[in-house]
C-alpha cells in the first residue's frame, strides 16, 4: 500500500502546484494566437520565396550546363 500513498501524495502536490499557476485570460490567449498565426504566415511566405528562387536558379544552371531538367 506504500505505492498508493505515494500516488495520493503526488496528486495532492500536483493539485497544489496547479493552484499556484497563473492562467492567461481570453484576451492574452487571443493575442498570442494572432501573433503565432501571423508569424507562421510570414515564415511560410519567406520559405515559399526562397524555394521559388532556388528552384529557378537550379533549373537555370541545369539548362545552361545541359544537365537534367525540363
Amino acid at each position: 500500500m506504500n505505492w498508493f500513498r505515494r500516488i495520493r501524495q503526488f496528486l495532492i502536490e500536483v493539485t497544489a502546484e496547479l493552484n499556484k499557476t497563473s492562467w492567461p485570460n481570453r484576451k492574452e490567449v487571443t493575442g498570442t494566437t494572432v501573433v503565432v498565426i501571423i508569424f507562421v504566415i510570414i515564415c511560410a511566405g519567406y520559405l515559399f520565396v526562397v524555394d521559388f528562387v532556388l528552384n529557378n536558379a537550379v533549373d537555370f544552371v541545369f539548362k545552361r550546363l545541359g544537365g537534367f531538367g525540363g
